[in-house]
């Protein structure tokens, strides 16, 4: 990769960073504003850095239209071309509510009637 010209490196990684966007469907929601994540790990996810430069607090993140967490960021870092999130806890959306008692999974579901 040495031996080519500077513009033709910079535009490889344009395109491999466009690229990287268009096919992640994961996305930050921090308040009005919408990023595309590049990368995602446990403890932590990648934004494009020519987009945001710092980030931190609480955000949603989403695959698509789908909620799937809620992240608390606690610190953020440029690192190349990349701002990478650490994130403290994370916290999976359900669809129903939370089960304020313990459910046997052993006991029947309903009563059958007699005949």
């Amino acid at each position: 990769m040495e031996i080519l010209p500077q513009q033709i490196l910079a535009a490889l990684n344009d395109a491999r960073r466009a690229e990287a966007r268009r096919r992640s469907r994961l996305r930050v929601q921090a308040g009005d504003q919408v990023l595309p994540v590049v990368r995602r790990w446990r403890g932590g996810f990648a934004l494009d850095a020519t987009q945001v430069s710092q980030l931190r607090g609480l955000v949603d993140l989403y695959d698509g239209a789908r909620h799937l967490s809620t992240c608390l960021i606690i610190a953020s870092a440029v690192e190349g071309d990349e701002l990478i999130c650490t994130t403290k806890r994370e916290t999976a959306v359900r669809d129903g509510a939370a089960l304020d008692f313990a459910r046997d999974d052993h006991v029947p579901r309903a009563l059958l009637p007699r005949l």
